[in-house]
């Protein structure tokens, strides 16, 4: 049996709110990535299995590594059907706010989900949640936000309507925010949990195929390119770093997802505890970092480029040009030589 740390009283008022409701809105955060994708469409499965009308809405397109995931077909992307999703987010009765904590993580939908009167439901990991929604479940010692999706499904002592679909989405989920369970992955619960998906019929060695180890030609030249051409090693500091700014993503026709783990590569390299990945995205530059032991990539990227996250996966944006943004990384590597 997994510890319970989710609040009683919470999981007994969203029970209220979903024996009320009929038409349900699941969103996540702009550029979704597994976990985003996994928890929303695992949660998908489990209220239209309770009888419910509910729709996966996301502010832009889903990797094309999870578009095999069971219910991606029925995604409504906002920034393909705008009025679409509009009228969704009016006409709900409910909306759950999954993988993010504030409101501009959704972008350009992030009218669409404040002028919504339906209750809103935040389920989360991240650190610091704005309130703006109605009821919080927000537990950063979580690794994914799929794995709290489990858990308050169970919670809500409807795990008997978790079937082989929902299973996958949220093992994917939990798979992809751990590094296929390579770091935040010491929690003895994570494996009871993955035990109880796999009795759901999952097959995990062809989830981990379709996410990890499915490639075009164009992906593997690029992450080739970036490894070979752009990762500079910083040894004094331990510290590795990979840029790709516009000009070169388009060359190797970059589409979403193709970057996806490129940051962890480095790690690899016993030498190097901490790594930062820097991708030219239109207006601002798209931090990501990941690190080892107890080095914390969430201070660096909430002291200098404007995130957050966990202890060893953190993310943030810096608004400027790429080598401003190489020169702040690089011009703060001794402040953090100290957790080493």
């Amino acid at each position: 049996m997994i510890t319970r740390i989710l609040n009683e009283g919470s999981v007994k008022e969203l029970w209220r709110m979903l024996k009320s409701c009929r038409h349900i809105v699941i969103t996540c955060h702009v550029k979704p990535d597994g976990d985003a994708i996994g928890s929303s469409l695992g949660l998908y499965h489990v209220l239209s299995a309770l009888g419910k009308d509910v729709r996966v809405v996301t502010p832009d397109m889903p990797p094309r590594n999870l578009l095999f995931l069971p219910g991606a077909k029925d995604i409504v992307v906002a920034t393909r059907y705008e009025e679409f999703a509009r009228k969704l987010f009016a006409d709900a009765d409910l909306v759950f706010c999954l993988d993010f904590n504030a409101p501009y993580r959704v972008d350009r939908m992030q009218r669409m989900l404040l002028d919504s009167v339906a209750p809103k439901v935040m389920i989360d990991h991240h650190l610091s949640p704005d309130p703006f929604t109605n009821l919080t479940f927000s537990h950063p010692e979580v690794s994914s936000t799929s794995m709290l999706v489990f858990r308050l499904v169970c919670r809500l002592e409807l795990f008997q309507l978790i079937d082989k679909n929902a299973a996958k989405c949220i093992y994917t989920g939990m798979m992809t925010d751990t590094g296929n369970f390579s770091y935040n992955s010491n929690d003895p619960d994570l494996y009871i949990v993955i035990a109880e998906l796999l009795r759901k019929g999952i097959d995990k060695d062809e989830i981990y195929r379709r996410v990890f180890n499915t490639n075009s030609a164009s992906r593997l030249r690029l992450n080739g390119y970036a490894i070979y051409r752009k990762m500079i090693i910083f040894p004094e500091h331990r510290a590795a770093l990979i840029t790709l700014d516009a000009r070169e993503l388009d060359e190797f026709g970059y589409e979403k997802g193709d970057t996806e783990s490129l940051v962890n590569v480095p790690l690899s390299i016993p030498e190097i505890t901490y790594c930062a990945f820097m991708r030219q995205d239109p207006g601002y530059i798209k931090v990501s970092t990941r690190s080892k032991g107890s080095f914390p990539v969430n201070r660096l990227c909430e002291e200098h480029f404007n995130g957050g996250g966990h202890l060893n996966a953190a993310g943030g944006e810096f608004k400027g040009t790429m080598q401003e943004c190489v020169d702040r990384f690089i011009s703060v590597l001794p402040d953090y030589d100290k957790y080493l």
